[in-house]
């Protein structure tokens, strides 16, 4: 009885969208103020070279959110096609499957970090200059990782289990510690980049184990101590529907790491040099995530509801799910867009003092890079989609897109030609075309929902 009157399955989908979507975008909005925190107090305290060192760190801090999407999504979205389609003991296993996935992962990356931290500061574009930074950074931060992979995984799973607003609740508890400590650690002790590293740190952990008392005590089902256990099954279920977002955020870490070293070699080249180009990026990459904050919200906001509906063979409500999701995301995606194209300077001077070659180079940089914006919002809802209904290839193929399939060549090949400036153009143009085939791609699947509905109300 409980699953049939699930409210996934009857409340209106607006009230839904806004009941999950919310605080799901709030979350994770907050869970990217740690690194704009940071490089705010790091760029007024340490100076540009700060800013350059946590843009070398930015690639594991996007290593630790695809591994909680990994585990979270693949996790939320399996245990949401099992409730609606009935199967409870089902439901039980992937979730705790995702939640033990989670903290072996977490471990598992910061031993691994710790290991070669030097090695992959290097390897992430750190430059003579930004390195001794980036280590003190990263060295500490590390320690963190298996809790923010646990806060933002185990958010999925809080959202499935109908409790968005705890799930938010986690995650800004953690900010709000962070934005506390970081001025007094920086400023009040005179730790410097340190501070702001420990400071996160700190936050993390709180949040962390927020989610675990939560998870531990889930409400639409007990889920076993022995759930937990790694099981092939379960956690080869949980890959299928969390590869698509897991990929997404990889691709980015990716391109992230590609543009850090070709900004470095190709504005050494040119008359800003290469820690002008390095520290740009690193502030455009974290006012970007801002704004993918709020889409990625959205997008995960719609899994519990699309997931449930599809698994109840619902097609008209996926659909009417995906359009409203589509539109919000395309309202954000224009004011971000008339936000970054009028306002660069000013943005960037929020982060602290540079020569005028630095504000320069980071008003034409921001003007470029981020002119797709406004039709940003297209690409990760539709990917998401095509994962929430269990078509997880599908929903890779469209993350991946962007990213890798056209992102990443882009930036080798138009700076061959073009400088420094191929870097800046490479962006839009991969924005442009993944979002054309995000829609191409979700013209066909909307056709099958509707043949779904229409068998559903024949069975009526």
């Amino acid at each position: 009885m409980e699953v049939t009157e699930n409210p996934l399955g009857t409340e209106k989908i607006g009230s839904l969208l806004v009941r999950f979507a919310v605080p799901s975008i709030i979350a994770m909005l907050v869970s990217s103020l740690y690194n704009i925190v940071d490089q705010f107090f790091i760029g007024r305290s340490v100076g540009m070279l700060g800013n350059a060192a946590t843009n070398v760190a930015f690639p594991l801090s996007i290593t630790c959110t695809a591994l909680s999407l990994l585990c979270g999504v693949g996790g939320a979205a399996n245990f949401n096609l099992c409730m609606g389609g009935k199967e409870v003991e089902k439901a039980k296993k992937f979730a705790g499957g995702a939640i033990g996935m989670m903290i072996i992962l977490g471990i598992a990356l910061c031993v691994g970090v710790r290991i070669f931290l030097e090695p992959l500061m290097i390897a992430f574009g750190a430059t003579d200059q930004v390195l001794d930074y980036a280590l003190t950074y990263t060295g500490i931060t590390s320690y963190g990782f298996p809790f923010l992979i646990v806060t933002t995984g185990g958010s999925n799973l809080i959202r499935a289990d109908g409790s968005p607003r705890f799930s938010m609740a986690c995650t800004l508890t953690g900010a709000v510690i962070n934005t506390i400590l970081d001025p007094l650690f920086i400023f009040g002790f005179d730790m410097g980049i340190a501070g702001a590293a420990y400071a996160t740190v700190i936050g993390q952990t709180v949040s962390g184990i927020m989610v675990l008392w939560y998870l531990s005590r889930f409400k639409t089902v007990k889920i076993p101590r022995k759930a937990l256990i790694p099981s092939r099954t379960v956690w080869a279920a949980v890959v299928s529907l969390g590869i698509a977002p897991f990929f997404n955020q990889l691709a980015m870490m990716i391109v992230q790491i590609v543009m850090n070293n070709t900004l470095t070699y190709y504005g050494g080249q040119s008359v800003y040099g290469s820690d002008i180009p390095l520290a740009c990026a690193g502030i455009i990459s974290k006012v970007g995530m801002i704004f993918f904050s709020i889409v990625i919200g959205i997008s995960q906001g719609i899994q519990p509801i699309i997931s449930f509906n599809y698994g109840a063979e619902n097609g008209g409500r996926v659909k009417e799910t995906y359009k409203k999701a589509v539109a919000a995301a395309l309202c954000i995606s224009v004011f971000s867009f008339l936000l970054f194209q009028l306002f660069p300077r000013q943005i960037v001077g929020i982060f602290g003092s540079g020569s005028e070659e630095y504000f320069r180079f980071a008003e034409k940089f921001f003007r470029i890079y981020m002119f797709c914006t406004f039709m940003n919002g297209i690409q990760p809802i539709t990917a998401n989609t095509f994962t929430s209904i269990g078509k997880a290839w599908k929903g890779l193929f469209i993350s991946l897109t962007r990213q890798i399939i056209f992102l990443l060549p882009l930036l080798i090949i138009l700076p061959l030609f073009m400088g420094i400036e191929g870097i800046m153009y490479s962006a839009p143009a991969a924005d442009g075309i993944a979002a054309v085939l995000s829609i191409l791609f979700i013209r066909r699947e909307f056709r099958l929902l509707d043949q779904m509905e229409k068998k559903t109300l024949d069975l009526k």
